[in-house]
């Protein structure tokens, strides 16, 4: 597979540098200046390109979901919640602006078409498939019409399912990612080696979406081959919200770009080699070898 996907100014594909995505999600609870502290936390530890999400909370909850109790900072109900996470047209004016400023992409999964729409006036470089939207044929069909890349998360579905949604997609101008949808995953749901069987299936980039305690698994990942990286981040992972337990602070993210874009150096070309380096070593630790010496 050698196909890659221009996600911005930025090639995604095999012998491409991994692709890493900080998502924000809904961490910036509510707040353009915790997003802003976020976007510099991406900016610093080199990540490619910051992640939200964007939903039009009428269309996609119905009225008795809004109406349920639910106590939050926001107020009493599920509705107080889930609207006072979404930010305003103003706050990602403001959020285009300084990610322009400080040179880093942005782009938002988004739960209905109005949120595409909405998207649309940024001109995003890719639109994201939430795997909870993976099977929502209609708004496949609307995101994949405004022609642009598409990052399609696998979590909760099966073969069938990523199968159908690719027959809306196409694989053209897609990158799949392997994911499992639990907040934090358990090491034996990661599941590591569906990036090697999406590979031998698909004929289009394959990423990793992590919801996992650590790093571990993001770095085998893209040792396993994945060519994008997506991680939720946080400030501080005890933060109120139901994401930042299985988010990345600052010190653990900077580890985490850290050790990927060591990985194409440490997995090298295969072919085994005497550096220059260690002539020094057998200068000094070896016997002299002659194959003259060597009898059968």
């Amino acid at each position: 597979m050698s196909k890659v996907v221009k996600i911005g100014n930025v090639a995604v594909g095999k012998n491409q540098p991994c692709f890493i995505i900080a998502e924000i999600g809904i961490n910036h609870n509510g707040s353009v200046d915790i997003a802003k502290r976020l976007i510099d936390v991406a900016v610093s530890t080199g990540c490619n390109a910051v992640k939200f999400q964007k939903r039009t909370v009428d269309v996609v909850y119905t009225q008795e979901e809004l109406a349920m109790p639910r106590p939050n900072p926001f107020g009493e109900t599920n509705g107080d919640l889930k609207k006072g996470l979404e930010l305003k047209l103003e706050d990602y004016e403001e959020i285009d602006d300084y990610c322009k400023k400080r040179g880093l992409l942005w782009f938002s999964s988004c739960w209905d078409k109005g949120s595409v729409d909405f998207m649309e006036f940024f001109d995003p470089p890719c639109y994201k498939i939430a795997s909870a939207t993976l099977t929502d044929d209609e708004l496949l069909r609307y995101t994949v019409s405004k022609g642009r890349p598409i990052l399609l998360s696998t979590g909760m579905s099966t073969q069938q399912e990523i199968d159908h949604a690719l027959s809306i997609t196409g694989t053209e101008n897609v990158v799949i990612y392997h994911c499992t949808s639990t907040y934090p995953t358990d090491s034996n749901e990661a599941n590591l080696l569906a990036i090697k069987e999406f590979e031998a299936k698909y004929d289009c980039p394959i990423g990793y979406s992590g919801h996992e305690r650590g790093i571990t698994p993001s770095i085998l990942a893209v040792a396993f081959g994945a060519v994008s990286v997506e991680r939720h981040i946080t400030l501080d992972r005890t933060m109120w919200g139901s994401d930042h337990a299985a988010s990345l602070e600052l010190p653990g993210l900077h580890k985490m770009v850290r050790e990927i874009r060591q990985i194409p150096n440490l997995i090298g070309d295969g072919k085994k080699v005497v550096y220059n380096s260690e002539k020094p070593i057998i200068k000094k630790l070896r016997k002299i070898f002659s194959p003259a010496s060597v009898t059968n």
